[in-house]
Formats: C-alpha cells, structure tokens, sequence
C-alpha cells in the first residue's frame, strides 16, 4: 500500500494534556500485540511512564483506551506523530535519550538520517573555480562569515551589480546588526509574528549559494537548526528542468529527495519543515502571482509554477518555512506581501578580505603580499567585495608571482581578467596536451573555442542570460557536445552543471563579470578580424556596400560603446565599456598575443577616445556615469583629469567657483575613492554654495554626517 493513499488523520494531541495525572493504575493496559496506534488516531492523548517492572510507557486517549509503547515499535507510530512524540516525552516526561531514540528509529528520523548524510556528502566540498582533481576544497575549511543585514525591501534594484558594490564600499560602517546564516528564522527583538519567508538579496557571485550551502550543511552535521526535522535544498536552476512536468508538491519532495519516498514520507505539516530556493533571477518558470488558482492539497498534481506561487503565498503548506535568494533586480517577482523578511548579503567587508587571502594560502607572506597589492588598486579592492572575484584574484596572483620575472602585477580589471584567461589557457594546454609553460597558449583549437565562448556571452548578455540550456547554445550556433568539451577544457571560464537528480544540463560563466569580460572580447575581436561593428544599430550586410564603404576606424566602435553605455538607464554596460576600452591597450594586447592575430589600436587611438569621453563628462552627466567614465579612463592608463585635481588640491588653490563639470567629476571621484573615513564630510570646504551640494551629493549620501 502506498502510505501517501492513507488518508486516516494523524495522530494529535494537545501538550497542554500531557501531565502524569493520568497513572499506569487507569485502566489496566492490553497486550501490546492486541492494540496498536491506529486506534488512537484522531484521539486527545497523553504519555506517562510505563510500570516499574515493564519497559517503555503508555499513551492514553479519550474514552479509556491506551496503548503500552517501546521504542522497539517505534515504526508504528503514525506519520507525523513520531516527531511530535519524541518532543512531547522531552517536554512532560523529561525522557531525552529516550526521545532521541524514539526519533532516531523512527520513519522521519531514519529518513532525516538518510538526507542528512546525503546533503553533507553534496555539500561538504566546494568548488571554487573547480576543486583540484584529489584535492577537493572542504567549505568548513575555507568558508568565510559573510556581511549579512537585515533591511530594504523586496523592491527591484537593477542598477549595474558592479555599481552597487562600488556604492556599498563607500559607505561608512552603519549601527546596522549583522545577521548569521544560522540565525535566518529566529525573531529579532520586537518582532511578535514567526519568519515564514526570508528573501535574500546580493548581487553576482557574493557568495548566496555557498550560503545555502552552509546553513544545510551545519544543519546536516547537526551543529545548527536542529529544531527542523527536514531541509530541502532546491535550485532554480533544477525547477527549470522539470517545469513542464506535473508534480503534487509531495511528488516534487519526493522526486528530488527519494529518501522521503523511500521512507514513505507524505505529511509534511506534521513537521518543521525549510524549503531553499537558490537562484530567483534565474527561473523561467512563469511565477504569476495574480492569476496563479489556488492550491492547497499537498497531493494534487499541478505544473511547477503553481505549486511554487502557492508555497510561496502560503496557500499550499503554510506551515513551511521557505528561504529565497535572488539578484537584486529580480527580487520583485515575488509580492512584498509573501516576504517576512528581507536580507541582504553584503560580501566580504574589508577585514573579511583578509582573512580570505590568508585562509587561501598557506604560505603568509605570499598572502600579505597579495593583500598590500590589492589595496594599491581602488578598483580591485572594491572589486574583491565579491567572493568569486577574490578567488579570481587569489588565482591569477598566485600564478604571476610565481612565474613573473620582475614584472608588473596586473592592476587594473582588464589586466586581471586577460592574465585569467592565459592562465585558464596554460592549465588547458598542459593537462590536455601535456605542453610545457613555455609553450604557446593559444592553439587553433583553443581560438575556435574561445570566439565561440565569445559569441555565446555577448548574445546572452544582450539578453540578459546568465544560465543556458541547450536551446540557447543552439540558437549560438555551439552544439550540446561541443559545450561540454568546452566545460571540460576551460573548466573555471565555462560551467558544465547538473542537478543533483537531473540529467539535462546546464551551463553558465564562472560569474557574471567573466561573461562581460568574454563579451566585450568577442566585440573586440570581430572589429579586428572582420571590421564588423557589433554595436552599431544597422549592421551593413549587403556584399556591395561592405566593399565600397570606407575602413570603419576603432574610435568608431570605442564612441559608440561608450554612447550605448551612457544610455543604458541603469548602467548594464558599464563593466562591458571598461573591459573593451581595456583590451585597446597595446600592453594588454601582448598578453593576448596568439588569441589577437594581429595588432588592434593605436595610441592616437586611445588618446581620441579619451578625449571623447572628457567631453562627454562636460555634458554634465549623473554622477554615476561620470565615475564609470573615470573607471574606464583608469583602464586606459590615463590620469590626467585625477591628477589635474589632486594638483589643485596638494597647494590647496582649489576654486570650486571656476571648476567644468568634468572636473567637479574628478573632484567627486577623488573624494570617493580616498582611504579617507567619510564619517563626516566638511562640505563648506569646498563651497557652500547649492551647485557644490548638488554636485557633490555623491559624497554627502556616501558620509555618515555633512557639515
């Protein structure tokens, strides 16, 4: 028989019952043999000690009858009544090793065994980039405590990720309270309602799935949350599989962790209960919230959709608690009214950075010098905010100091991530084809792979992709088979995934900046090799025109990159234009040697597009176009406006009274970029005047207090 066609109700009780008034002198006790838990099913009950000469105790229902009990026969007991038994023996009868060993032979509690062991051995490891083959990260070893507050709302922020971290490491330490993973669904001091929902918001690769991660890995070694008999981790990524099967929400559980179909397991309202939801700004499935029917029998098949709005409004077992996490600009997809609470992953805060490096390398002073390198360069401080940049870092500097003849190490993003790639390519060409590290890192075979990479990120980042399935790749012109062999070769660029129970695949960029990176080299790239434009709005495909147009010139592509880039409303190309301008640099272009055929721009070139975007900052741009403008000039080496201030500022013959809007620009970016506390902003050092407030008020909502 199928336990979940079994539709006689649970056993319940009331706690407030369960006292020793009723003693083993009641009725006398039958034969165990003779009555079994069923027939107390629907009955008020309570539990007492059995007799002195027999094992066990006795549970008593209304209207006289009882049962004597042992945990021999534990697995009588009905679904749902063996996690509630075991708490109501702690609570009236004081029996905790009994309890334990009640719960531990239990349906739930062997099942709850079975999942535990089967998410530590999932989760135990971690695969930054991917683990060393025998030489697998242990995330209790390497896991960092990440910056995690309380506050803002489920309200969409789709400013450019990068942009949000620049604008968080501006601000001073808030009295804000930090918030551990362990501590997601316990109340905060005066709050009266239960934490149902938690959202957790965070940008790219701040570290939201290693979260998840760890939260059901302390809960699987018993070290956290113990009071919760079952955690299901799910990924969107794994809902996007099955979303145009039919499941009961039972089916879903039961599909995607066959220990509770094994166990037999279908009542989940009789127990504590989390459901995780990694990854909202990757679902595709069609979350209607207005027009979704409503569902609330757990055993009703349904599409995925429907199931999960239900779960989520608490139509379908309320009783649950549920954890979502999800990228700032798709927290809107779920109605602030289904949200308890809203957290916020913040990444790594400066100590925190630290304490990464050092638990990266084991040597100390290779670390410390690591760190000092980093904290040289604004950008790739700010920048390591981000754990997977951290480990982006850790891997490039590690190789260069190691390989490096007196040279520089790379400072800029740009550089960063080239020095990325050659190092990706190097493992490649030496554990495939058993190179040497002096060989050439670009074969023929490793171009063709890397265009193609190229193309899938750019065609993916216009859509606003960061997962792909194979319908993506085809549309990319890369075939399903080719796409693993491209995971499998450049196995920390290109990600290969599967569900833990799933056989599709799924694809994805180590992270978000890396597709970004991979995109604006595609577009570099096919200027190069075919003078083709990609970011121009009409493309030129007649054969004719294409021979008799003139050469199409770089500053062309580099003014329309940084045009597209300033009309974008909330700044989703501006990491893409810093890495572009980037790759015109004739020193990054010999990194590149062997990947690049051939030379691409000029100094003359260059000095153009700084010029262009000079001019463009006296257009009087929002303050956060001009910092970006000013990143990218940092990516092409030029400092002159920077320098032109800080000039000004070292004599102290700063005139406000006379400054372009270019360099009130400088003027902000210097200030916001200083290792200067902004506690408190003197704003009358500057002017007093209302254009100084409005120009610098950048400054003034990154300080703590203004003068």
């Amino acid at each position: 028989m199928n336990p979940c066609e079994d539709t006689e109700p649970a056993l319940s009780g009331d706690p407030e019952r369960l006292t020793k008034a009723q003693s083993p002198e009641q009725p006398p006790f039958r034969d165990r043999e003779e009555r079994g838990p069923a027939e107390l099913r629907g009955s008020q009950w309570s539990v007492c000690p059995a007799a002195s000469d027999s094992a066990g105790f006795h549970i008593y229902a209304a209207g006289g009858q009882h049962h004597h009990f042992c945990e021999e026969r534990a697995e009588e007991v009905p679904e749902g009544s063996e996690f509630r038994l075991p708490r109501m023996l702690r609570e009236s009868m004081k029996q905790e090793e009994l309890a334990d060993r009640l719960q531990s032979r239990s349906r739930s509690g062997v099942c709850q065994r079975k999942l535990k062991s089967n998410l530590k051995e999932r989760f135990q490891c971690v695969f930054e980039g991917i683990a060393k083959a025998g030489n697998p990260t242990l995330l209790n070893q390497i896991y960092t405590e990440l910056y995690i507050t309380e506050g803002g709302s489920a309200e969409v922020n789709d400013e450019h990720e990068v942009r949000q971290i620049e604008t968080a490491s501006r601000k001073p330490d808030r009295p804000e309270t930090p918030i551990r993973q362990e501590d997601l669904f316990k109340a905060s001091p005066g709050r009266d309602a239960p934490i149902r929902a938690v959202m957790t918001k965070g940008v790219a690769g701040i570290g939201k799935t290693v979260l998840t991660q760890k939260f059901t890995l302390d809960w699987a070694e018993g070290k956290a949350n113990q009071d919760i008999q079952f955690t299901f981790p799910f990924t969107f990524r794994e809902l996007n599989v099955v979303r145009e099967n039919k499941y009961s929400l039972v089916e879903l559980v039961h599909h995607f962790f066959s220990e509770t179909r094994d166990a037999g397991i279908c009542r989940f309202d009789q127990f504590p209960v989390v459901f995780i939801f990694d990854g909202l700004d990757e679902c595709r499935l069609p979350l209607d919230f207005l027009n979704t029917e409503i569902l609330t029998d757990v055993t009703e098949s349904t599409s995925v959709d429907v199931l999960l709005t239900n779960l989520i409004r608490g139509k379908l077992l309320p009783s649950a608690r549920l954890w979502i996490t999800t990228r700032p600009a798709a927290a809107n997809q779920i109605p602030p009214e289904c949200v308890d609470m809203v957290t916020e992953v913040r990444g790594f805060t400066d100590p925190q950075k630290e304490e990464y490096f050092r638990k990266r390398f084991r040597d100390q002073e290779q670390a410390g010098t690591i760190i000092s390198h980093i904290k040289t360069s604004r950008s790739l401080h700010i920048m390591c905010h981000i754990p997977v940049f951290c480990w982006i870092s850790a891997s490039v500097l590690e190789e260069v100091l190691e390989t490096r003849e007196g040279g520089e190490l790379p400072k800029t993003l740009t550089e960063m991530y080239i020095h990325f790639l050659v190092v990706q390519s190097k493992v490649k060409n030496i554990k495939y084809h058993g190179g040497a590290e002096t060989d050439p890192h670009w074969s023929p075979e490793s171009r063709k792979m890397m265009e193609s990479l190229g193309k899938l990120a750019f065609e993916q980042l216009q859509k606003g992709n960061l997962i792909f399935y194979e319908s993506d790749l085809t549309e990319c012109g890369i075939d399903i088979r080719a796409a693993s062999v491209y995971s499998g070769v450049f196995t920390q660029v290109f990600r290969e995934e599967r569900g833990l129970y799933q056989k599709d695949k799924v694809f994805c960029f180590l992270h978000l900046s890396v597709q970004e990176f991979l995109a604006a080299l595609h577009v570099h790239l096919t200027f190069i090799n075919s003078g083709v434009n990609l970011l121009s709005e009409e493309p030129t495909t007649s054969r004719l025109l294409k021979v008799f147009r003139p050469k199409p010139k770089l500053t062309h592509l580099y003014q329309s990159a940084v045009d597209q880039a300033l009309q974008s409303p909330n700044g989703h190309l501006d990491l893409f234009l810093r890495f572009l301008l980037g790759l015109s640099l004739e020193t990054n272009q010999k990194l590149l040697r062997g990947l690049l055929t051939e030379k691409g721009s000029s100094s003359e070139t260059n000095q153009e597009t700084v010029q262009y975007m000079k001019k463009k900052m006296d257009e009087d741009l929002s303050p956060e176009r001009s910092i970006n403008l000013f990143h990218c000039l940092n990516e092409l080496n030029d400092r002159s406006l920077k320098e032109e201030i800080q000039q000004y500022l070292r004599s102290g013959s700063l005139s406000t009274d006379n400054l372009s809007p270019a360099q009130w620009s400088a003027l902000v970016f210097i200030l916001l970029s200083s290792e200067e506390d902004l506690d408190v902003f003197d704003l009358k050092k500057y002017s007093a005047s209302e254009e100084a407030l409005l120009r610098l008020l950048p400054v003034v909502k990154a300080s703590r207090k203004a003068l």
